[in-house]
């Protein structure tokens, strides 16, 4: 083999070389830049698009139950009673007395046979709830406030003393219509507005339903005590 034979060779495989070296330099150099620490070529790494997330450290949470039991335990707490609105006002009103305040405590049998108490409180935050006669429904005391101008019936639903002074004080007159029944719910005035339904009246166009079950209260061990004359 001549010299301009080896020459020819030697400078293919050259120009060759170089373009090759070219070509992967450019690539280099667009997906990188100028830099000897690149790692766009390295395996991606999946990763989760929160980054303050971590992994969680506590047990997973025991959601077992007794075998011979059929099925587990309502997640509810157990010292609370369930009870019928209806019932629970009910059982307020029947236990007041002239002598009653608003911190005295009444007492009440719930759906599930637990002696149960509540006081004046846990009424009053019922009457302040609306959607209680059912879907955008107002509040009692959206109504029946404390201010007598503008309370249909001048009755106050909004506090205690409003209650027993009772309806229809025209004039601010200290006493009022008896609205608990004096004892007998189910003959009461509240009870009828309360469970009955009044197209005529604003407010009053649904009943509050005897099924509308609501948790309140407290239960106790104990029988219930006996109410004092």
């Amino acid at each position: 083999m001549n010299d301009d034979v080896r020459k020819y060779i030697y400078g293919a495989i050259t120009v060759f070389l170089v373009g090759v070296m070219s070509w992967i330099s450019i690539i280099y150099v667009s997906a990188c830049g100028v830099t000897l620490t690149c790692q766009r070529g390295a395996p991606r790494v999946d990763r989760t698009p929160i980054p303050t997330l971590i992994p969680a450290t506590l047990p997973a949470s025991d959601v077992s139950w007794d075998a011979e039991v059929s099925e587990p335990a309502p997640l509810t707490n157990s010292d609370t009673c369930r009870v019928p609105a209806v019932n629970f006002i009910g059982a307020w009103a029947a236990s007041q007395t002239p002598k009653s305040t608003e911190a005295d405590p009444f007492y009440f049998v719930d759906e599930d046979g637990k002696n149960c108490e509540a006081t004046f409180p846990d009424v009053q935050a019922l009457l302040n709830q609306p959607n209680l006669r059912g879907a955008d429904s107002l509040a009692c005391t959206s109504c029946h406030s404390g201010d007598l101008t503008v309370a249909p019936a001048q009755l106050d639903l909004s506090a205690f003393a409003g209650i027993m002074t009772g309806s229809r004080r025209e004039g601010n007159k200290p006493k009022g219509a008896d609205i608990l029944g004096d004892g007998e719910w189910k003959a009461s005035l509240l009870y009828d507005f309360l469970t009955n339904a009044r197209a005529d009246v604003p407010g009053h166009e649904q009943a509050l339903s005897a099924s509308f079950m609501i948790s309140v209260g407290r239960s106790f061990a104990g029988p219930l005590p006996t109410p004092t004359p």
